[in-house]
């Protein structure tokens, strides 16, 4: 699939990249372009798997109640067979480090925030759920299908991460519990912040349809991710949990603590075997080894 950057800015914003200043690609691709008008716009281009319109629509909601978050400037269009749209660039801020309890309760109240705005918007689930947080899927596995990670040896992940992976995934599959609208990839180098204050969340491609405490737990335990990711310690996913549940005004129950201290080490174990099968630097490798059972035992799945 091929995208032409600049000859869809002429035929679609009017005006042609004078400047890409910025461009990372990964699951999309994302370019930071200077028009020749003037305007700093980003672009994003990914495959169509379904889920686009769902949640650039949810995200140009959010922007348009005032939430920290970059405001569409085009709807999903289809261009070389993959899905694009721009938004507006928010420029500036900086990444908010750390893993300690004290930051992890930043992170949570905006998260707080996120949920119940995202309450307020009707679109059709954003399915399936991105691939690291996928395990809800309904293929005969473990993992979710993958084609470029299934075609790796499998044999080279641990046999103590696909265990952990499975009792993680029975915790959750158990669940009966309503899906809501979430992110699930809310990682500190999605959000900027200024003064103290949240300047912007970015990565609304990473929206999923999952219950209330899986998408909390998925994000305590991964609030401080940038590159590589890892996971949080057991203390600041309390910290996260408990301070998410004081800003959205209710406790969780039994059964959604549970599933929240599973969803924490889900992505972690994803990150895990992809280290494993790609031979990098073993981080969550050893943040579950180390974690992996305690967490299970605050999941009810030890």
């Amino acid at each position: 699939m091929t995208f032409d950057l600049a000859a869809w800015c002429v035929s679609t914003l009017g005006s042609a990249p004078a400047e890409v200043f910025y461009s990372r690609v990964s699951i999309s691709s994302v370019h930071g372009v200077r028009l020749d008008d003037g305007r700093s716009v980003h672009v994003k281009a990914r495959e169509d798997d379904g889920r686009a319109e769902s949640c650039l629509t949810a995200q140009a909601v959010l922007a348009s109640r005032g939430f920290p978050c970059p405001r569409p400037i085009t709807p999903v269009m289809q261009a070389g067979g993959l899905a694009v749209h721009a938004e507006e660039s928010l420029p500036g801020g900086s990444m908010l480090p750390g893993a300690t309890a004290a930051v992890a309760r930043r992170y949570a109240a905006v998260f707080a925030r996120l949920v119940a705005e995202l309450e307020q918007v009707d679109v059709a689930p954003p399915l399936p759920n991105p691939r690291w947080s996928r395990w809800d899927h309904t293929g005969p596995g473990l993992w979710p299908a993958i084609g470029f990670l299934d075609e790796r040896d499998q044999a080279v992940v641990p046999a103590f991460v696909v265990d952990l992976a499975g009792r993680t995934r029975k915790r959750l599959l158990a669940a009966r519990l309503p899906c809501v609208l979430g992110h699930l990839d809310f990682e500190a180098q999605n959000l900027r912040w200024r003064d103290g204050e949240v300047l912007a969340v970015h990565d609304w491609d990473s929206l999923g349809w999952q219950p209330e405490a899986a998408l909390a737990g998925a994000a305590a335990g991964a609030f401080a991710n940038a590159s590589p990711p890892g996971l949080v310690p057991v203390g600041s996913t309390a910290a996260f949990l408990e301070t998410y549940q004081e800003r959205r005004g209710r406790r969780f129950s039994a059964e959604e603590r549970e599933v929240a201290w599973a969803a924490s080490l889900w992505t972690a174990l994803h990150n895990a075997r992809w280290e494993a099968l790609h031979g990098d630097a073993p981080v969550s490798l050893a943040a579950v080894r180390e974690q992996g059972a305690e967490r299970l035992r605050l999941a009810g799945a030890a």
